[in-house]
């Protein structure tokens, strides 16, 4: 439903993870119109629980008084392993929890997570500069077929 493509461009995405999201019925029903933002979204760790923060949620239209907040803080379920682990990883190398995408699994709404660790600037140039040279290579190539 809905890809964070500003965190391919400002992380390295080191693991990728799913994770279920607690949800209410009108922002289920507001995702499958497709009114979802991820482009400020974080994830973090609080008390035991994975949390993820600034992922707004457009109010569904006939939702009326049972709208939430569009940008509240959601829980996201994993098993307590798993999250312990990504603490770990946060705490000691520098990490961050980035949501990529959400996605329906069945009727369930699902939260892929990545393990990322930041960019610098030349990174940044590196990339756009090979993403540059395989469009050329691909577009010779069509023309060349």
């Amino acid at each position: 439903m809905a890809r964070n493509r500003e965190a391919y461009h400002e992380y390295f995405v080191e693991e990728e993870m799913e994770a279920g999201i607690e949800l209410c019925g009108t922002e289920v029903k507001s995702i499958r119109n497709g009114n979802l933002n991820l482009k400020d979204a974080w994830c973090g760790i609080k008390d035991g629980e994975l949390l993820i923060n600034q992922m707004h949620i457009a109010p569904y239209e006939q939702g009326n008084i049972f709208n939430k907040d569009s940008r509240r803080v959601r829980r996201l379920l994993m098993h307590r392993r798993e999250i312990m682990r990504l603490l770990g990883k946060v705490k000691q190398d520098g990490y961050s929890l980035i949501p990529l995408s959400v996605y329906f699994k069945g009727s369930r709404v699902k939260v892929k997570v990545g393990l990322c660790k930041g960019k610098k600037l030349y990174d940044k140039r590196q990339s756009a500069a090979e993403r540059d040279a395989k469009r050329q290579i691909d577009r010779a190539m069509k023309e060349r077929y």
